[in-house]
């Protein structure tokens, strides 16, 4: 497959590298340095993951073409006692006849129960790894959250004198906006990371779960944006006043 129409691991995982460093450089020994190094490390485990989720497992493959024939020799062990005259047509053995095809198709429809149940057991093992990795990629995207909710503009346009309890504040307009592009780079590829199940996994309940962080993602990257509208006002309504 062409490699620009699927998303591929090793590219988030660079991309993720370059982010850790820009924001070490840029903020060194800074909570969101930290969050960004988690979310490194859980794109390399999930990279792994969504690979061998990708993979039929073989002892359930070997399962299931074992029952497979079980049951074709059961259809054809009739089938040939019916044809051979194994078994007798005669209308005085009916009960019996009945008897051994009734007992026959019983075997076959458990054998096909079972058949089922390993075919659902596959789907339903790589469905409850993704979602679990899902799951955490949701926390991951909550907690980036957290370390731009305190980074309000007006903090740093207005100069409002902090107090005791006051969070740490970015002073400078340029670092401020450069923090929270920090956070909505994280969060896109929070999202990212999610969609390579997407990707590996062809189940509904899967896909709708990565649907979900995407829209949460973009949602929390919707209140960030928000906040450099308000920094690019007010730098361009300074840069446009006459000097004093």
């Amino acid at each position: 497959m062409d490699a620009y129409r699927q998303l591929r691991a090793e590219e988030i995982i660079k991309t993720l590298e370059r982010l850790r460093a820009r924001i070490a450089e840029r903020f060194p020994d800074s909570g969101l340095g930290r969050v960004a190094e988690q979310v490194l490390a859980v794109a390399r485990e999930n990279a792994d993951q969504a690979r061998r989720l990708r993979r039929s497992n073989p002892v359930l493959r070997a399962s299931i073409i074992g029952l497979l024939i079980v049951i074709a020799a059961v259809i054809a062990y009739v089938a040939s006692s019916l044809v051979t005259g194994r078994i007798d047509w005669t209308p005085e053995s009916g009960a019996e006849l009945i008897q051994e095809v009734e007992a026959a198709l019983g075997i076959v429809v458990y054998l096909g129960a079972a058949l089922l149940f390993l075919f659902t057991l596959d789907i339903r093992w790589k469905r409850g790894r993704a979602l679990s990795a899902i799951h955490e990629l949701r926390s991951l995207a909550h907690i980036v959250d957290m370390h731009q909710l305190t980074k309000e503009p007006d903090r740093v346009l207005m100069r409002l004198e902090p107090t005791q309890s006051s969070p740490r504040r970015i002073e400078s307009p340029f670092l401020l906006a450069r923090y929270l592009d920090y956070c909505s780079e994280l969060l896109a590829l929070i999202a990212k990371i999610g969609a390579l199940y997407a990707e590996s996994l062809d189940d509904a309940v899967a896909i709708a779960a990565v649907d979900e962080v995407e829209e949460l993602t973009t949602g929390l990257s919707n209140k960030i944006w928000q906040k450099l509208s308000v920094l690019e006002r007010v730098a361009h309504s300074s840069a446009s006043e006459p000097p004093a």
